[in-house]
This record gives structure tokens, C-alpha cells and sequence, in this order.
């Protein structure tokens, strides 16, 4: 009996474990923010980026676009928009887009800025922003600014970081310090997947509805990013939200230089450097 039973508890924990190590890979993606992502009745869907970024810019982002275009989910297309120094400046969000642009922000401790306007947990608008305070001098390279052109785009969809901790995983959802992966991975792919397999009974994107600059006039002082929610153990990345005055909230992520994470990796590096 006793052999019997052995037996028996064996084959359990054979199926249990060809269950598990059988599933899908998207089963073990994890990285989503919170639970934000783009209200839309059906997939693929497709959300505009308006682009305001300069032409040295513009080959990092449509790598960014085609990249993440590469989901079965969903879809990035290019849309013209104001590259004026005082539009990129601005930067404000657009009503069902995502605005992607880049200036000189100032040497202010942080290299990209990936903001989404949430009603519930449906995103209606988002931004997307490089500082060439830092972008412009000679030891970022093109691939360090695909890396953080592609996550802050990937942040706009509803990703968090695969890692935190400066661990190299091979996608640009990482804090990898040499900023050396340019494009997603398979996990990323997998997620976007988990975050839009249910389909919603209303859609935000491309409304027009809503003035682009309701709750947004393109600041990006530090002081309307609202409370700081988390920090990275390594020091490179922040998140923050703001509460609107019609209960909606601004929630973004803050891409750090290493510089600025070094001076204190536990700090709000708004007031530290």
C-alpha cells in the first residue's frame, strides 16, 4: 500500500509539474504598471504617436514604433506634429495619442519622462520625453537613446520594468547601466499580451473630446509629478502620481542618470541634486 501510494503521489507531482512548466510563456509576465492600459473594444488596436521630435531623434523612434508595432496586440503609428523648440518644450499630452518629444529639460537628474493620464485604470493620454540636456553630449550614443526612447514608449502602454536592479535582460524595459538594448523582448511581448487580452466596452483612443491640455500644460517641473509612489532599489527609476481635481491622476515615470542615482539611491532625487 504504502509503494502504492508513492506511486500514486509520484504521477500528482509529475502532472503538476508538466502543467506548470507547460503554460504559456505570457503566463509568467509580471512587469505591467499597475493595471493601466488603453480602453479599446477590439484587438489589434492601433494609438497614434504624434511625433515632435527633432529629425536627430526621429530613426529611434520609428525603431521604437516598429519594434513595439511587432505585438499581436496592438500597434503604434507615426503622427506629424509640432517640432517647434517651444512645442517639444511643452510637450503637451493630446487626447488618445501619445506625444512623443525631445529638448533640452535641463540638467536636472533625469534622461526620460513617461507620463499617462488614467481615468480608472483606462490611459487617455501620454507623453513620451527625452532630455537632450543630456542626450547631446558625446557619451550617450545612438543606442543609449533607442534604449530610453523605446522604454518610454513601452511605459506609455502600460509596461513596468522587468528589472530594477541594473540586471542585463537583454530588453529595454531594463536598468541595465550601459542602456545598450534597444528594442523589447519576448517577455515585453508577452505581457501586452496579459494587459490587453479582455477587450473593454468603450475605447480612449483617438478621442477628441477632452482639450488636450485639460489637466497637462506640458510642465515637467518636478512639483507636478505629484507624490513619489516607488523607487528603484538601484536608484534609476522613480514613479509618481498626481491627483486631478475630477478624480482622474497623472502618473509618471522618471528615468534617472546614474549620476543622479548615485548621489543617494534611496532618495527623491527632485531634492537631491
Amino acid at each position: 500500500m504504502k509503494i502504492e501510494m508513492n506511486a500514486i503521489k509520484f504521477v500528482i507531482a509529475a502532472f503538476l509539474f508538466a502543467a506548470i512548466f507547460s503554460l504559456p510563456a505570457n503566463v509568467a509576465a509580471s512587469h505591467s504598471w499597475g493595471s493601466y492600459h488603453w480602453a479599446r473594444t477590439s484587438n489589434p488596436f492601433t494609438v497614434k504617436v504624434v511625433d515632435s521630435n527633432t529629425t536627430d531623434w526621429d530613426s529611434m523612434k520609428n525603431a521604437a514604433i516598429v519594434d513595439w508595432s511587432a505585438s499581436t496586440v496592438l500597434n503604434l503609428a507615426n503622427e506629424a506634429g509640432d517640432s517647434s523648440s517651444t512645442a517639444r518644450k511643452r510637450c503637451v499630452m493630446i487626447t488618445g495619442k501619445i506625444h512623443s518629444c525631445n529638448a533640452a529639460y535641463g540638467n536636472n537628474g533625469w534622461l526620460g519622462l513617461a507620463s499617462i493620464n488614467i481615468s480608472g485604470s483606462h490611459i487617455t493620454q501620454g507623453t513620451s520625453k527625452m532630455n537632450d540636456s543630456y542626450f547631446n553630449s558625446p557619451s550617450y550614443s545612438s543606442v543609449n537613446r533607442r534604449h530610453v526612447m523605446c522604454q518610454e514608449l513601452g511605459h506609455t502602454l502600460g509596461l513596468d520594468h522587468q528589472s530594477t536592479s541594473g540586471a542585463d535582460l537583454n530588453t529595454c524595459m531594463d536598468y541595465a547601466n550601459a542602456l545598450d538594448n534597444p528594442s523589447p523582448n519576448a517577455h515585453d511581448y508577452d505581457q501586452l499580451v496579459l494587459i490587453y487580452t479582455h477587450l473593454d466596452t468603450t475605447t480612449t483612443i483617438g478621442l477628441t473630446t477632452t482639450p488636450s491640455n485639460r489637466f497637462d500644460n506640458g510642465s515637467d517641473e518636478p512639483h507636478t509629478w505629484g507624490r513619489l509612489v516607488s523607487q528603484s532599489a538601484n536608484g534609476r527609476s522613480s514613479t509618481y502620481e498626481h491627483e486631478n481635481w475630477d478624480g482622474t491622476k497623472k502618473a509618471t515615470h522618471v528615468f534617472w542618470t546614474q549620476e543622479a542615482a548615485d548621489v543617494c539611491r534611496a532618495c527623491d532625487h527632485r531634492y537631491d541634486h
